[in-house]
């Protein structure tokens, strides 16, 4: 097992780091997160049946574990709106991409900010697609999803983000 687990980390963190950070917006949960699921790998390996690829059982769990994060963030928030007698409180992160996933190309740039405006499923599906550059049927298993649900998430995805990025060059023509 030690060598297998020295084998998928050495083969993927990178990559799975990546996917996480993107999800999070955040180097430190982005951190947490990949060591969770480097321990739910070591729980669970001797069960891995080996249906799918390692590494698509390894960002299936990935998948879980950031959508376990995002449950606790949103419970934590409406804990806080609680405190204040329920008013509504806009809270959101405005903080840009740390400066290692800035990018030179501001069309590049524009799209990872727009993509912050794609639904969670569709923002990992482009994630695991176009940056990890995993198939359809690779997606699909690593998500739980059929294939069908893949490709339509993609297509929706895909115009959404094309969308909030007219929707900004627009908005940052009107301000030139």
């Amino acid at each position: 097992m030690h060598s297998a687990f020295e084998r998928l980390y050495e083969t993927y963190h990178q990559d799975l780091f990546q996917f996480l950070f993107y999800l999070v917006k955040n180097r430190e949960h982005a951190e947490d997160l990949s060591q969770e699921v480097y321990v739910r790998v070591l729980k669970n390996y001797s069960s891995f049946e080996g249906k799918s690829s390692e590494k698509t059982w390894l960002f299936s769990i990935a998948k879980h574990v950031a959508i376990d994060f995002f449950r606790k963030q949103s419970t934590r928030k409406k804990r806080i709106l609680s405190i204040f007698d329920s008013q509504e409180v806009d809270v959101k992160d405005e903080n840009p991409l740390p400066e290692e996933v800035l990018l030179q190309n501001e069309d590049i740039q524009l799209m990872y900010r727009c993509l912050d405006r794609c639904k969670v499923e569709q923002k990992m599906v482009l994630l695991l697609r176009f940056l990890q550059s995993m198939s359809i049927s690779e997606t699909a298993a690593s998500l739980g999803w059929t294939e069908s649900k893949v490709k339509t998430t993609q297509h929706r995805a895909m115009k959404t983000l094309r969308m909030e990025m007219e929707a900004a060059k627009e908005k940052e023509g009107d301000t030139a």
